[in-house]
């Protein structure tokens, strides 16, 4: 799983830079995470983003738990630009070719919303039934 978080111009180059690397620390105590880099666009220079690799969305949304996480990369985090961020590896290119990768999604990924359950029987009869008396 790639997450790429990408940041408007910092207005502190140093702090911004500093805070980063205290954010990459953090991830890379974190079980699953594989590597991550802070980088400047070459095109845009004043556009900077982080960017992570993981082992799988689990490892990803569990290590934004952890308690250096959210001491050091949230409040980074929350200065990125507003838009999608994580990404589920589809293909991989190496020195020996490009191969096809398995996916962590489940198969009703795109239909499933928050709120729905999944089957019910006798004595789980989902949001409709479960008024209390």
């Amino acid at each position: 799983m790639l997450v790429v978080v990408r940041f408007e111009p910092p207005e502190d180059l140093d702090d911004f830079i500093e805070r980063a690397e205290r954010a990459l620390a953090a991830f890379a105590a974190c079980r699953g995470h594989q590597r991550g880099w802070l980088a400047r666009s070459t095109d845009e220079p004043e556009t900077w983003l982080v960017c992570t690799l993981w082992d799988n969305v689990g490892a990803y949304r569990r290590a934004l738990s952890a308690y250096d996480v959210k001491l050091h990369a949230n409040p980074l985090m929350y200065t990125a630009r507003d838009e999608v961020s994580a990404f589920e590896t589809v293909l991989e290119s190496g020195p020996d070719g490009v191969r096809a990768l398995g996916t962590d999604r489940a198969p009703d990924a795109t239909s499933t919303a928050i709120g729905d359950f999944g089957p019910r029987g006798p004595g789980n009869p989902g949001p409709q039934g479960s008024r209390r008396s």
